[in-house]
């Protein structure tokens, strides 16, 4: 008795889902759908729409000072990075350009290291950021503005 009451509510919570969203979006969006999972938050969106060009042969992106990085086999951003994936960053002015949900790159001890921004605030030495990989279990801890070198904007597999 109990499977049929969990199938009966899953069913209704399924099909309400599809109506509510089926009101509430273009048709011109595609609608990521899914059920759990992960709850991690998304990147800001830094490139608008006019700034993107396609080409018959090529796409631009109107972005200034935008860099390439390259990304080790690390497997703590996976699916996100991974080695041969092409990020596009690009170097915040201030700590109001980080938000929580980005992908930064910070240095630690000589080293680039790559993770999403999970928290931010101040104490009293100023702001700060706390990382952690997707794929991790803990955070890498407060990270300070000072260390992070860029933002990802972009990802191309």
């Amino acid at each position: 008795m109990r499977l049929l009451e969990f199938g009966t509510v899953f069913l209704l919570g399924f099909f309400s889902c599809v109506f509510i969203l089926s009101f509430n979006f273009s048709t011109d969006l595609e609608i990521p759908f899914g059920f759990g999972g992960n709850s991690v938050n998304a990147p800001v969106n830094r490139i608008v729409e006019d700034d993107i060009i396609i080409y018959d042969d090529s796409i631009v992106l109107k972005v200034s000072n935008a860099t390439i990085s390259r990304y080790a086999n690390s497997g703590s951003m996976k699916p996100v990075l991974d080695k041969g994936a092409n990020g596009i960053r690009i170097v915040p002015k201030s700590e109001e350009d980080i938000d929580v949900g980005d992908i930064v790159t910070y240095r630690f001890g000589g080293r680039l290291i790559v993770h999403r921004v999970v928290d931010k605030g101040e104490d009293g030495e100023g702001a700060f950021f706390v990382m952690k990989g997707d794929n991790n279990d803990f955070n890498d801890g407060k990270v300070r503005f000072s260390d992070i070198r860029y933002v990802t904007i972009g990802v191309l597999y």
